[in-house]
């Protein structure tokens, strides 16, 4: 009996220094080649100072409007995740797609990620590259608030706004983060060690985690891969999350019903459950926001319907474009 128990743990003391080395050398291949990532990792677009750090703003396009992008949460390269709309519109209209101090190419931030701080942080970046209002806002997901706090504090500055799948402050101020902070700490242990590199190697779950790598080419692949590791779950990411509900409620104390016109596309399901009829009746209500309000609802399209479906929401996008250039 002893000696089995013997044998048992020399079984296990092998295993647990044979996981420790190769976690080791994970480590350190993951740190070289998150060194190697960033010799190609050039931004699209150009930096801007912004509260001393530098953001970044990808432009494209002509005309007389622009359309400014705000991500979801936790996206981790912006330009990438907008792109399958770029030739759908930058033949008509100016893009202004921005990374969040965190995300994409800008750098990180001390600074609270309240949602007054993030849409300061916006209007800087747009005011200080010579982008000119009004602009239509375009907001995914979370990116909703920053996108709503920024027509409250600069209503001169927005014509016309579309919501992705974006959620309205009065879902938001209710909904708790359900995601145990281990499972993040467990992700950035994933990508620390090498283990995460090795699963964005395959296109299933690449496009689980990012991006469905058939909406883009390969050197926006390569940079959603390097986004995605070198930003996944961050400090500024976390914070902004763990702020969603003040900034949600902080929003909903403001409200005031906008004039511009205001479009909600919300992905629509076959076989929706109690959950996403819940998801569906709060974004009908959030139409109200605006005087110009409508909802539309999009068969067969998953949360990031600009992926799913780019041609309906850059169609979504430009009636927006005419009223405003009508005016």
């Amino acid at each position: 009996m002893k000696k089995g128990l013997r044998r048992g743990l020399k079984v296990l003391g092998g295993i647990m220094l044979a996981t420790g080395l190769l976690l080791m050398a994970g480590t350190a291949y993951e740190a070289y080649q998150s060194t190697q990532d960033m010799k190609s990792y050039p931004p699209p677009g150009k930096y801007y100072e912004v509260s001393g750090r530098n953001m970044h703003l990808y432009t494209a396009g002509r005309g007389e409007v622009t359309v400014v992008f705000a991500s979801g949460w936790g996206t981790p390269n912006p330009y990438v995740d907008f792109s399958p709309l770029y030739d759908k519109l930058k033949s008509k209209v100016k893009i202004a797609v921005y990374d969040r101090f965190g995300y994409g190419y800008s750098d990180y931030t001390d600074e609270p990620r309240d949602v007054d701080t993030i849409s300061e942080e916006i209007h800087q970046l747009l005011r200080t590259s010579g982008q000119r209002p009004p602009y239509i806002m375009v907001g995914h997901s979370l990116g909703s608030l920053e996108t709503l706090r920024f027509a409250q504090k600069y209503p001169d500055e927005v014509a016309g706004m579309v919501m992705i799948d974006g959620g309205s402050p009065e879902y938001y101020s209710t909904v708790e983060m359900d995601t145990p902070e281990w499972y993040f700490a467990s992700a950035r242990f994933l990508v620390k060690t090498g283990v995460a590199r090795t699963l964005l190697h395959s296109d299933r779950m690449m496009a689980t985690l990012v991006i469905d790598p058939k909406l883009v080419s390969t050197p926006m692949k390569k940079a959603a891969t390097i986004s995605t590791l070198k930003h996944a779950y961050n400090d500024n990411v976390m914070n902004e999350m763990r702020h969603s509900k003040i900034n949600a409620s902080h929003v909903l104390e403001n409200k005031k019903q906008f004039s511009f016109p205001l479009t909600i596309l919300t992905a629509g399901s076959d076989q929706p459950n109690e959950g996403t009829r819940a998801w569906q009746a709060d974004q009908a209500k959030f139409a109200s926001w605006s005087k110009q309000g409508n909802q539309r609802l999009v068969p067969d399209a998953e949360h990031y319907i600009h992926n799913s479906q780019p041609d309906i929401v850059a169609a979504e996008i430009m009636k927006l474009v005419k009223t405003s250039s009508d005016l």
